[in-house]
């Protein structure tokens, strides 16, 4: 299960977004509604982890001795 981050949209000026996350399954559709306040809402994109790994790569390996 993934964890999504939302946020409302605001219906008035001057009033703020509210952020919340929601664990939810990958093929579930995005949520339009926020449970708690019932505003509408969307899906936000955030910065996430990724694998890195030091050291040579795999394409690095195919690599001929003589083009290094």
């Amino acid at each position: 299960m993934a964890i999504y981050v939302y946020e409302t949209i605001p219906q008035k000026k001057g009033q703020k977004p509210r952020r919340f996350e929601v664990e939810q399954k990958m093929s579930d559709d995005a949520l339009s509604h926020d449970p708690k306040t019932g505003l509408p809402c969307k899906r936000i994109i955030v910065g996430g982890s990724g694998f890195v790994t030091h050291g040579a790569s795999i394409l690095s390996m195919n690599v001929k001795s003589g083009r290094r």
